[in-house]
């Protein structure tokens, strides 16, 4: 996918992790990537490898521990681990170099005070820890005021773009009666943009659709309470809005009053999925959507947001385990192995050239409804300590083909463009 597309959301180094007694976890550990405006980006990997996580740390669900996501733009999560990790290494740097300073310069006669070259070199050393002291508690009061004012500073670009639209419409317009009537609609409309809310503009389809959905409340009570919490009074407007999105989904007017228990597996993820669409969102985080579905569910699902997708505009991040069904959905795949993600490409190149060990593993378990297929089928098992020597150097994502990102060190690197070259050269003869 070509970097001229518009990027919607902006993954930098994106930190995780959970402390488990005097143990840390590292759930999501240095994670990078772009989604571009309307495409679907699928993230994979198997259960417990940071998939879910990275997903609610996106929608805010977690704080970051640390690194950024920016959104339009606009940074809307931000985490401070590594400008502390940034300010410990430099208080750890000046302690070692001025106990090194007060060794070298120990047997000086008239003691360490009266030294001027260990003063000059102790002070320099102080300077430069104080400067990434100051740089990196800077960077720590922004990350802070990005994290808590991202909705305020957004609320208050809505409202100043409804200014600049009504403004000069009210000013030019001679007759009393619809100069009155437009700066009343121009008052509601300034006062729902000072409360929107750019987390508004990401929503998410949960992977239980059971334990998602309030049981006390029926569908258009749990649909609609997105556009309330908005601000939106107006009930005739609210009804509305809610048997639109319902017949979107598949549903009718008539279930807009039952209550989650009425339904099965899949009518209750549609609810989920009109509950995220009816603030009309820019991203959808689909969090293994179809896992808690039967098979026979699960394509009607899928198909279900390929068309809102194209009818709406939508950027979807989809995730899930199934690579058969993510190839299907997705534009371009991340696997996720680890808290981290080991490969990154278009849908058509990862099956095309799968580099990593890991996802070759993924794509051996994928079955096919071919009983001498099936029989011949060998999986391929990944063990971490056994298909990577990291003991020289440790790796990094690097650009293995335009586009194609993989997880390795430079000794890996070269084998995969080696393997790439085979494999195009096989195909060819």
């Amino acid at each position: 996918m070509s970097n001229e597309k518009e990027v919607l959301l902006k993954v930098e180094h994106l930190q995780q992790y959970f402390k488990l007694g005097k143990n840390v976890l590292r759930a999501v550990d240095d994670v990078n990537f772009e989604i571009y405006r309307g495409e679907v980006f699928g993230l994979v990997g198997e259960s417990g490898c940071g998939k879910t996580t990275t997903g609610r740390t996106i929608i805010r669900l977690y704080d970051a521990t640390g690194g950024s996501v920016y959104f339009n733009g606009q940074r809307i999560v931000a985490g401070t681990n590594t400008y502390k990790t940034a300010i410990k290494a430099a208080r750890a740097e000046y302690k070692n170099t001025i106990k090194s300073l007060q060794d070298e310069y120990k047997d000086f006669e008239g003691g360490l005070k009266n030294c001027p070259e260990y003063e000059q070199k102790a002070k320099e050393a102080a300077d430069k820890c104080n400067a990434i002291l100051k740089e990196n508690y800077a960077e720590i009061k922004k990350a802070k005021f990005d994290h808590t004012n991202c909705n305020k500073v957004f609320g208050k670009n809505e409202a100043e773009k409804v200014s600049e639209h009504y403004l000069p419409l009210i000013e030019a317009e001679q007759d009393s009666e619809k100069k009155e009537a437009l700066e009343k609609e121009y008052k509601e409309a300034y006062r729902l943009a000072l409360k929107d809310r750019i987390m508004n503009r990401i929503q998410m389809i949960f992977q239980d659709p059971i334990a998602s959905l309030d049981p006390r409340m029926t569908v258009r009570d749990i649909i609609a309470e997105g556009l309330i919490i908005r601000g939106i009074k107006d009930k005739k407007y609210i009804n509305e809005q809610v048997y639109r999105v319902l017949e979107l989904v598949g549903l009718v007017e008539e279930h807009a009053t039952r209550y989650p228990h009425e339904f099965s597996g899949g009518q209750r993820q549609r609810i989920g999925i009109a509950r995220a669409i009816i603030l009309n969102p820019d991203l959808i985080i689909a969090d293994e959507p179809i896992s808690a579905l039967d098979v026979s569910i699960q394509a009607q699902v899928i198909n279900l947001l390929n068309e809102l997708r194209e009818k709406m505009g939508l950027t979807v991040m989809f995730i899930a385990h199934d690579l058969s069904v993510v190839k299907y959905f997705s534009d371009r795949i991340a696997v996720m192995y680890y808290g981290k993600i080991v490969e990154l490409t278009t849908s058509e190149e990862l099956f095309k050239h799968p580099l990593h060990p890991y996802t070759k593993s993924l794509l051996s378990a994928i079955p096919l409804p071919d009983p001498h297929y099936e029989k011949k089928r060998k999986r391929i098992v990944y063990n971490p300590l056994a298909a990577h020597d990291y003991s020289k150097e440790g790796p990094t994502m690097r650009e293995v083909l335009p586009g194609h990102f993989i997880y390795c060190n430079s000794e890996e690197f070269e084998k995969y463009k080696e393997e790439i070259k085979a494999i195009d050269n096989g195909k060819k003869q």
